[in-house]
């Protein structure tokens, strides 16, 4: 019996899981009958159950009875030559599942991307990454792969103003920052659209933006481009 992040169960089942191991028995819920039983249990987590033991939050007795054989599996940064087999496996599988006829493909410039990035959230960030990154691909092929879906791209971070008093009134240094993003936007609108034939979807995902943060920049800047 695999049991997946352990160190996420509750004390009441984790001295139900102890008994089953203990005694190789167990009642099934809303019964008193004993079932016997002769399994294996094998228990994953990425807590520290012994630190976990001691503030009291994993029981002791069961992490004596599952430490018969402990294994470390190195983060996914650990074993390079395994993640863009992992993102072609994963974009494969979410290309048949979105009905697309082509399996999509990674650009070089993509491949690269995804070799260099650390993967924090090892192989199931890894996953989410390349599904997002397929359903966003309209031709089969993936040229932009988004780490970070929160990175709101019409935030603005003003400059912090050495020896400016907090209550002192901004003058231009807000208003020339405005400015440059708005060239920025403006530039890098045209360029998505040049590339991508004023297919406005494929610009979007150029871009790395959703459809719809796209046509907000694009109505926002139309009469410029």
């Amino acid at each position: 019996m695999f049991l997946d992040e352990i160190g996420l169960v509750s004390i009441p089942i984790q001295e139900k899981i102890l008994r089953a191991v203990e005694y190789r028995s167990f009642e099934r819920l809303g019964s008193s009958d004993s079932i016997q039983v002769d399994a294996r249990i094998i228990g994953a987590t990425n807590a520290d159950l012994p630190s976990m033991v001691k503030k009291g939050k994993f029981k002791d007795d069961l992490l004596d009875r599952l430490s018969f054989e402990v294994l470390y599996l190195p983060p996914l940064r650990a074993r390079k030559e395994d993640i863009l087999y992992l993102a072609r496996h994963f974009a494969a599988q979410m290309g048949h599942e979105l009905g697309r006829e082509e399996t999509p493909r990674f650009s070089a410039s993509a491949e690269k991307k995804i070799e260099g990035y650390g993967w924090p959230g090892n192989i199931r960030e890894l996953k989410n990454v390349v599904e997002r990154s397929v359903y966003r691909s309209g031709d089969g092929i993936i040229r932009e792969v988004e780490f970070n879906p929160f990175s709101n791209p019409y935030e603005v971070i003003e400059p912090v103003v050495e020896g400016q008093e907090a209550n002192e009134p901004e003058e231009a240094k807000p208003k020339a920052l405005l400015e440059e993003v708005r060239a920025l936007e403006i530039q890098r609108l045209k360029e998505a659209l040049a590339e991508c034939r004023n297919k406005q979807t494929a610009a979007a995902e150029y871009l790395g933006l959703s459809y719809h943060q796209f046509r907000t920049l694009y109505r926002k800047y139309k009469d410029d481009l």
